[in-house]
């Protein structure tokens, strides 16, 4: 029953083997045969990692018919940090081939922060175009006003390449186009008027290119090309009307206001007038009981009192004459004599 046992877990393993050979074989013979060889037993070491042998195969193939021989576990670490091994190899051959200096470590760290290594190689060999503004984003020219109030709207071509040094933690094209369109802006609107610009458009190219504008980005800057300038709104003018606009609002508003303190204090001083002369009034009521007290005390005769309505009716007829009394009425006629 042992032998039995024995036999069964033997033909088990002798089973593994060959299910492993069959599957790692072609694998083996094709690295061997191509001057990268990978034994066996790393083949199945990758396999038990969960690290895809035949990527890791085709890379070391691919280097070293390149003459870049690289050890398969710098490989295996980047496919287990989830880089793209095969990406990172091309990206090795073609600097390679181009004579730009990029070891794997470097060409790794710039595949794991997300850069695209091998379009960084292309485009420090060829040499890429951004367009400022960009269209994608809605924007077709950058606005700009120079001193004399004219709007111009520029459009321009960035030929870039990129800086594979710069490219772990270097700015990207987002930072070079907003840069471009900054200094674009503060060059025109510097300009005593727009026809100088128009006259001069690579005075925007070279004092946009003595900025600076590549530091700390992951490209450089080669050249600024001007594709095309346009003459807008004069928002000069624009704005001087609206400000005459509003100031005129403004003095609208404070003489409109002057007007309602007038009117409050008109209406204040004819409240004042009514309330004098209803103390007036008031002061007149009480001459008739002062004449009858006088009567009574003895202290005015009936002649005293004639020749006060004589004095009475002469001033009346005074009033009459000059056109009225105080408040514009016509004077009462003079009581009669008795």
């Amino acid at each position: 029953m042992e032998i039995v046992i024995i036999y069964t877990v033997l033909g088990i393993v002798a089973l593994g083997l060959l299910v492993l050979f069959v599957k790692f074989f072609g694998l083996w013979f094709r690295a061997l045969l191509s001057g990268a060889p990978v034994g066996p037993a790393r083949l199945i070491g990758m396999y038990l990692r969960k690290v895809n042998p035949s990527v890791i195969v085709d890379a070391r193939i691919m280097l070293t018919k390149a003459g870049l021989p690289l050890d398969s576990d710098l490989l295996e670490t980047h496919y287990l940090a989830r880089g793209d091994v095969a990406r990172v190899s091309q990206a090795l051959v073609a600097a390679s081939k181009a004579n730009i200096p990029l070891p794997f470590g470097r060409a790794a760290a710039i595949d794991l922060a997300g850069r695209d290594v091998l379009e960084a190689v292309r485009t420090s060999v060829n040499p890429k175009v951004i367009d400022c503004p960009d269209p994608s984003k809605g924007k077709q020219a950058i606005d700009a006003v120079a001193r004399d109030g004219i709007q111009l709207k520029v459009k321009v071509r960035i030929t870039v390449r990129a800086n594979i040094e710069r490219l772990v933690g270097g700015a990207t094209e987002e930072t070079i186009i907003a840069r471009v369109g900054e200094g674009i802006v503060t060059t025109i609107g510097s300009s005593e008027n727009y026809k100088t610009v128009l006259e001069n458009p690579d005075l925007i190219s070279k004092r946009v290119l003595e900025k600076g504008l590549d530091a700390g980005t992951a490209f450089e800057i080669l050249s600024i090309d001007i594709a095309d300038i346009d003459v807008a709104d004069n928002i000069g003018a624009k704005l001087q009307a609206d400000q005459a606009e509003a100031d005129m609002r403004r003095f609208q508003a404070e003489a409109e206001k002057r007007r309602a303190a007038a009117f409050a204090l008109e209406q204040e001083m004819r409240a004042l007038t009514q309330e004098n002369r209803a103390k007036v009034v008031l002061a007149e009521a009480e001459i008739p009981r002062a004449i009858a007290e006088a009567f009574r005390a003895g202290n005015m005769g009936i002649m005293d009192y004639y020749r006060l309505k004589n004095i009475e009716a002469d001033t009346s007829m005074r009033r009459g004459i000059g056109g009225g009394d105080e408040d514009g009425s016509a004077g009462s006629p003079p009581p009669e004599n008795r």
